[in-house]
């Protein structure tokens, strides 16, 4: 693929976006910057929730597990529909009734204002991990395909690719960014499909589901070893308590459903959002059947993480289709980090720096612009970092999951809070909090070594109940 087609590609793609940027932007202020003047239509959120939660590794990684794993993975998905359910019943009500702006700050009412710091912490934590790593990925591919060959460095690359984000976020915030969630939802979806149809062309389909339901790769349900991390009750219930977290509990899939004009069109919002995730997802998951047996008949040397790239752009499916896959990657990739940026923002600058207590609105709008361009500065220094200091992927990825430890903390504040009425030490909360990834670690590292036993996903539980169980033991009389 010439690099002449991927630069106008991109070029259009961020023209696209800053024009909805400009039209959106006009008279914003910290309010439309946080909550959209809590003027969003409930459908649009919901659609562009789907390319949130879907970033660019799970477009990469998704279809790339079904060789190893089968179709496994749709048992956490099924998971997903339960933790969703939790969210619309239980924390969207919740989080209306107390009219947040950010989430934590539920903590600092329930139990005090160092729960609510930690709380806030150890999501600004994972959400930067997360966001610089999917990113890193995305520049890598980047890289390959288009940046290297003119000579251009990769921190030139990362630089360019957060200043563009920054670029169409920085003055309508969320409310932009529920706008070119909905866009860049609609072009990762248009990739999958064309991907979908011109490999079933080459293999001669006529029935998709027919042929995934026949493959051996299709097995979905595994009951058979409990120790196995894809055992179904592992990735059922896990896959609830993820969605419980990584997207109730997060400020930056939570900061959208509250732009929503009123509870019930966020409900309505996480209910339709729930149906179509869940059918993405299987189509996710059939690509991947179709991308391994398509790589096994034509002798493509791929696996796992490089089947699609490989397959997309350097294989017989032609110029369109490498042209898709590229824009749904990069759509992927920029939906979840644009309104990660936007999520960190405001955490830090309501949770943190508290400026919705400050009297002078100006001084409030100049803030946030400064937390707005030093979380762009730290997302560049941390890709930086794995990339030439760190360099080992596999390294980075053990980073990426350890950064997922970080939310069983919240998802044990939280259940303690919503589920007793007991109050906690909170200046002990703080201590429980960061000692329990630790001892999680240490736990899933002897009974892996010693016994067998897989935890798996279910990592995020066990954190959530040594999280909940050192509260208890710190509670106030």
């Amino acid at each position: 693929m010439k690099p002449e087609y991927i630069i106008l590609l991109i070029v259009s793609y961020f023209s696209v976006l800053i024009l909805i940027s400009y039209i959106t932007g006009k008279s914003a202020d910290n309010k439309t910057f946080f909550k959209a003047n809590n003027s969003s239509p409930w459908y649009l959120v919901a659609f562009g929730m789907i390319g949130a939660s879907l970033s660019g590794v799970t477009f990469i990684s998704v279809p790339g597990w079904v060789e190893a794993q089968g179709m496994s993975y749709f048992q956490m998905v099924l998971g997903y529909v339960v933790g969703y359910a939790v969210i619309g019943l239980i924390l969207l009500p919740l989080y209306y009734k107390l009219n947040l702006t950010s989430i934590y700050t539920y903590l600092q009412d329930r139990f005090g204002e160092y729960s609510y710091k930690t709380g806030a912490s150890f999501f600004l934590l994972s959400r930067t991990i997360g966001a610089a790593f999917r990113l890193f990925l995305v520049a890598n591919v980047l890289q390959l395909l288009l940046f290297d060959a003119y000579g251009i460095p990769f921190w030139v690359t990362v630089s360019v690719t957060i200043l563009l984000i920054w670029l169409y976020t920085f003055k309508g915030g969320i409310k932009t960014i529920v706008w070119t969630d909905t866009l860049q939802t609609l072009f990762m979806l248009i990739a999958v499909g064309v991907c979908i149809y011109t490999i079933s062309d080459e293999l001669q389909i006529t029935n998709i589901f027919s042929y995934v339901a026949d493959s051996e790769l299709s097995k979905t349900f595994f009951f058979e070893d409990v120790n196995a991390g894809n055992y179904f009750w592992k990735r059922f219930l896990a896959g609830a308590f993820v969605a419980i977290v990584m997207t109730g509990l997060d400020q930056d899939m939570m900061q959208k459903n509250l732009t929503c004009k009123n509870l019930k069109d966020a409900q309505k919002n996480m209910f339709w959002f729930t149906i179509v995730l869940v059918i993405v997802n299987f189509f996710f998951l059939a690509l991947g059947v179709l991308l391994t047996d398509y790589a096994q008949q034509n002798g493509i040397d791929a696996h796992k993480d490089q089947l699609f790239p490989i397959i997309a752009t350097k294989g017989t499916l032609g110029l369109a289709t490498a042209m898709f896959f590229l824009l749904g990657l990069i759509a992927a990739a920029y939906s979840s980090a644009d309104s990660a940026l936007t999520s960190l923002t405001t955490s830090f600058s309501i949770d943190i720096l508290e400026i919705d207590k400050k009297k002078n609105k100006t001084e409030q709008v100049n803030i946030r612009k400064k937390i707005h361009v030093l979380f762009s500065l730290i997302l560049i220094a941390t890709i930086l970092v794995f990339k030439y200091f760190i360099a080992d992927e596999s390294v980075i990825a053990k980073i990426f999951t350890f950064a997922n430890y970080t939310y069983g903390p919240l998802l044990g504040l939280y259940a303690f809070g919503l589920f007793t009425k007991l109050k906690v030490k909170d200046k002990a909360v703080p201590i429980i909090c960061l000692l329990s990834p630790f001892i999680t670690y240490a736990i899933n590292y002897f009974t892996l070594a010693y016994g067998g036993f897989d935890f798996g996903f279910s990592l995020l539980i066990l954190n959530g109940f040594i999280t909940f169980v050192g509260l208890y033991l710190f509670k106030r009389k």
